[in-house]
């Protein structure tokens, strides 16, 4: 008995090994494009947020050179987008310099960036 001769063709389990392996690699490239612009929307919050952190240091640092020990809190407004934030002023093993530490949320509440400086008695 002769075989006949086979078509050059793939079989129905190649095409779908094939198709499996496409569909894993767009599921990947879809989830690494998310994680992107993710990553692109926390960069850009993190930078609008450090600007009002060092706008309100500097701020601070025109009006008060050194501040009273204590806490408020302040608004911001970067990039179109509002944040909230608390400057709270504590002490130092040394008496001629203050910490000062800005936390900033977003208008949902969430921390976004927490900064911290020092500032000394320049009098």
């Amino acid at each position: 008995m002769s075989r006949a001769p086979r078509s050059g063709g793939f079989t129905l389990i190649e095409v779908l090994v094939a198709l499996v392996i496409v569909a894993i690699s767009l599921g990947a490239g879809i989830k690494a494009a998310g994680a992107l612009a993710n990553n692109a929307e926390r960069l850009s919050q993190a930078s609008a947020a450090q600007w009002c952190a060092e706008n309100q240091f500097t701020e601070l640092r025109l009006t008060n050179p050194f501040p009273d020990i204590g806490e408020a809190p302040f608004g911001c407004e970067q990039l179109g987008r509002s944040y909230l934030g608390t400057l709270r002023v504590s002490p130092t093993p040394n008496p001629l310099f203050r910490r000062v530490d800005a936390s900033i949320r977003n208008e949902a509440g969430e921390p976004v960036l927490s900064l911290s400086t020092i500032m000394g008695n320049i009098r």
